[in-house]
């Protein structure tokens, strides 16, 4: 069974790949030759995953799956949330987003914050949601230079390292994008 991964990231198509039986077998959006950037105009992560595999779907008619993630900050009253990814404006810079995230934290004691990431899979006709969370808090100052976007300033409950401090393989065990993967791995494999 083919199977459309609507990312671009290499490394991401990869890792889900490794995780999946022989009978799957994932392609990227250039695989399928599409280079449109599919607008993410939801209000919701869930909304905005539904977006990406639904236009895959329907333009393209494969069996796809999507994913969004979001930074959800506990005192910001859920901020950045499905702006994660533009939070300190446009283009799209992690630093910038970084910056204003700890800017508008300044003198709050609640640190505590949650990633999320939902993952929406159009498969024969019907659609399956799976998501991962990963609790932890924001940390006052970047740490590492490992990993990307808020990684730096995001520690997990039970460690003493940010996200950008790990290794690629602790990372994925615990994190919010690789819960999701899991569960979505889980599935696909169960039913073949």
């Amino acid at each position: 069974m083919k199977l459309v991964f609507a990312t671009n990231n290499l490394n991401k198509l990869q890792e889900v790949q490794e995780m999946l039986s022989g009978h799957i077998q994932l392609v990227s959006l250039k695989d399928i030759g599409c280079f449109e950037d599919i607008p993410e105009t939801a209000k919701t992560l869930e909304g905005n995953a539904k977006i990406k595999a639904d236009h895959i779907t329907e333009h393209y008619g494969y069996n796809c799956f999507a994913d969004d993630t979001g930074l959800e900050v506990h005192s910001l009253n859920g901020a950045p949330g499905v702006h994660s990814a533009r939070y300190g404006g446009e283009p799209r810079d992690a630093h910038k987003n970084m910056d204003k995230l700890l800017k508008n934290l300044i003198g709050k004691e609640d640190r505590s914050a949650q990633f999320r990431t939902i993952i929406t899979l159009n498969l024969n006709g019907k659609h399956y949601h799976f998501e991962g969370i990963c609790k932890g808090y924001i940390l006052n100052t970047k740490r590492g230079d490992g990993g990307f976007g808020y990684d730096p300033v995001f520690q997990p409950e039970g460690f003493e390292s940010s996200f950008a401090e790990m290794s690629f393989e602790t990372k994925n065990k615990i994190s919010h994008r690789g819960l999701a993967v899991k569960k979505l791995v889980d599935f696909l494999n169960s039913i073949n």
